[in-house]
């Protein structure tokens, strides 16, 4: 089992995190991706305890849309942050980056400019982007297409979109990652996308310590309960959870490369 997307790294983790951890190698998860921040000293040094209690986690580094107005300098010193921490953590993507109009936390014109730096340098770096795009996507897709020039390949991580928006992702050659939102009781879209995306694009994810699936929503998530989501998506695509289970550790090597270090605890 994976859990593409979580933030091991986040202070909510600091008092037990041998504990979650191994609740989530005895649920079965096999792959992790964690995501820091890039640039952030403090989540450097957790995820070095995290790489430490669980040797096959991933890393992905970047500048998140929230925190975009925060990096002076804008276009240079955001690729030259990124690119360091991508050194530094040996990162296998870049994320998350992207837009979020929902809030006001940066700009849209600089969240577009540090999103439109981070997927060239992922170009350059021949590396897969993790995306949070919210309310913006029409300029998500745009810079996409404008900049990747079909060639950056990742993840829409915990996909929020319909059907429609979803294929232009496939489209583009990305995954679609589901998180515990389909578990609940409004999400029926989500559902609809959980059962509409090709075996071989589908990805899961909690997104801890947030967005608790149903019925632990509410409580502070984390990778355990990454099972949960998995019991939704394979009761909306009618199909097995082993064989899905399967593909998605398949899925999620193909998008990252395979670990170097193979725990299937």
């Amino acid at each position: 089992m994976i859990d593409s997307h979580c933030h091991l790294a986040d202070p909510a983790f600091a008092p037990d995190l041998p504990e979650v951890i191994e609740r989530a190698r005895a649920a079965g998860i096999e792959r992790a991706m964690c995501i820091l921040a890039a640039g952030d000293a403090d989540e450097s040094a957790a995820a070095a305890r995290v790489r430490a209690l669980w040797p096959g986690v991933r890393v992905a580094v970047g500048v998140h849309p929230h925190q975009a107005g925060t990096v002076p300098g804008r276009a240079e010193e955001v690729a030259g942050l990124v690119r360091s921490a991508v050194a530094a953590e040996k990162a296998a993507a870049v994320g998350e980056i992207g837009l979020d109009y929902h809030y006001d936390f940066s700009p849209p014109a600089v969240q577009q400019e540090a999103f439109s730096t981070q997927v060239a340098l992922a170009k350059t770096l021949a590396l897969p982007i993790v995306i949070h795009t919210r309310e913006a996507t029409a300029d998500t897709f745009d810079i996409l297409k404008r900049v990747g020039e079909g060639v950056v390949r990742g993840v829409f991580h915990c996909f929020t979109g319909d059907v429609a928006m979803a294929r232009s992702a496939l489209d583009l050659g990305f995954y679609i990652s589901i998180s515990g939102i389909v578990s609940f009781p409004r999400a029926a879209e989500i559902g609809e996308v959980a059962a509409f995306v090709p075996a071989d694009r589908l990805l899961i994810e909690t997104d801890s310590p947030y967005l608790a699936p149903a019925p632990m929503r509410g409580k502070r998530n984390e990778p355990a309960f990454v099972a949960r989501v998995l019991e939704v998506v394979a009761g909306r695509r009618g199909v097995a959870e082993q064989p899905l289970r399967r593909q998605l550790v398949q899925n999620f090597d193909a998008l990252l490369g395979p670990t170097v270090t193979q725990d299937t605890a």
